[in-house]
């Protein structure tokens, strides 16, 4: 497999030479003292920001949530080579109950959750030309919080039933002071599904075509795209997915190269992180990232997934050597993190309109997958069947987060090779899910474990 290696050098001088001009200059709310002082159309504003900066603190979806979710995922693809030993066990697939990773995300999960119940809970303050907007930015972002949670610390959809399954708490009301009479317990995973599907309905129909960087409608449709494809409902998936592909508000980058480390959304972002002054490190580049680009280099990218490119895909030269090999996708590490692109939605298309069946909506998922193939320069392919794109959509978003996702949902087994000998998990392994966090399960009388780690 042949290495970009000028490749890195080239987008990060691009980096120096862009303005820093369009930053987001706001003094967000999102301490307990400041959001009971909240009075105001603009404290709710504030608020609302305040959310925006905790859902993409690093520990959720400003890389480590993505990152566990390619460590725990790993079949050989890649390799852990760092000193933090929370990622480590995530890594092996050994989490202890005590995982300060695991810990972390769901306390600022929570708390990203209880910013966005005090949003709705002061809606009577603002203004009303505002009030529907800032209404579906906070449900938007408590249901990704949700959905996020839902998928990280419990069974997945498909695995077995989900209106028994144990999911996590449901919270929609603000917390300001916690006693044992609110204790709360874990929902269902169904019953999260029923709550994440609901608000990012509502928040669809109130949110503008057009937000800025900001959610929009188009936003709250991509990630009901996501949910539909994890519960199986193919034909939601795909209905979604088309949504946000025909309201031609976004464009493929013409060159893969593009897409990534970049300091302002591109015409492919549906919805990324932004690197702002206030809060601009990217976590993904802190363990992705080399040591030369700013990271720590403590994930390296094998020869086994170099190798699944063809050797004229561009999405195989999207990596760089220094010492070892890295993807470049996290190679800046002041940069947006796209969390939402495009391509993924040409990708859930192609895959709910083959596996629903039918008159294709949009178009055949053969030209859906041979748009993403033809912006790299791969070979077009004459036909397409689920394994074809499940692995396009594996090459497309690797190292975005989604793999052990599309793992669970598609009841794979992972198998990584040990010395001489192999080992495998079901895509229901208890392993392959984190603990309720220890702190959690001590304080909260009602929270029950997970299997594994009582």
């Amino acid at each position: 497999m042949k290495i970009n290696n000028k490749l890195i050098f080239a987008v990060a001088f691009s980096l120096m030479l862009t303005s820093c001009a369009d930053k987001l200059d706001v003094n967000p709310i999102d301490d307990v003292d400041a959001i009971s002082a909240v009075k105001t159309s603009s404290d709710v504003e504030a608020l609302l920001t305040g959310a925006y900066d905790s859902m993409t603190d690093a520990d959720v979806l400003g890389g480590n949530l993505q990152r566990d979710a390619e460590l725990i995922a790993d079949n050989g693809d890649i390799e852990w080579q760092g000193t933090f030993v929370a990622p480590g066990e995530v890594f092996s697939k050994s989490l202890l109950k005590d995982n300060n990773q695991a810990q972390t995300t769901w306390l600022d999960s929570y708390r990203t959750i209880n910013i966005t119940n005090n949003v709705l809970a002061n809606l009577a303050v603002v203004e009303t030309a505002k009030k529907s907007r800032i209404e579906g930015e906070a449900k938007l972002i408590r249901a990704w919080m949700h959905f996020e949670l839902v998928r990280q610390y419990a069974k997945t959809y498909l695995d077995g039933t989900p209106t028994s399954n144990l999911g996590v708490p449901i919270l929609t009301t603000p917390t300001t002071i916690i006693t044992e009479t609110n204790f709360v317990k874990r929902n269902t995973v169904a019953e999260v599904y029923q709550a994440v599907i609901a608000d990012l309905t509502s928040a669809e129909s109130l949110l503008p075509a057009g937000n800025g960087f900001f959610a929009d409608k188009y936003t709250a449709a991509a990630l009901l795209s996501r949910v539909y494809l994890m519960q199986g409902n193919y034909e939601g998936a795909r209905q979604a997915a088309h949504r946000v592909i025909a309201s031609g508000n976004y464009t493929l980058n013409a060159s893969f190269f593009d897409v990534f480390n970049n300091k302002t959304n591109t015409t492919e972002d549906i919805f990324a992180a932004q690197a702002t002054d206030q809060d601009y490190v990217n976590s993904y580049n802190t363990f992705f990232g080399s040591t030369s680009q700013g990271g720590r280099g403590d994930i390296i990218i094998n020869e086994q997934h170099l190798n699944a490119y063809d050797v004229s895909d561009d999405r195989g030269l999207f990596f760089y050597e220094s010492g070892d090999i890295y993807t470049a996708k996290w190679a800046v590490q002041v940069a947006n993190i796209p969390l939402i692109r495009l391509a993924e939605m040409y990708l859930t298309r192609a895959e709910g309109n083959l596996r629903a069946g039918g008159t294709p909506i949009g178009t055949t998922p053969l030209a859906d997958i041979n748009r993403l193939r033809d912006r790299v320069g791969a070979k077009l392919f004459t036909t397409v069947d689920l394994a074809t794109i499940l692995k396009e959509r594996r090459l497309e978003l690797a190292f975005e987060g989604h793999w052990i996702h599309d793992i669970k949902r598609n009841k794979q087994t992972i198998s990584k090779r040990n010395g001489t000998a192999t080992q495998t998990w079901a895509f229901d392994s208890p392993k392959l899910i984190f603990p309720i966090p220890l702190r959690e399960i001590d304080a909260n009388k009602n929270l029950v474990q997970n299997e594994g780690y009582q």
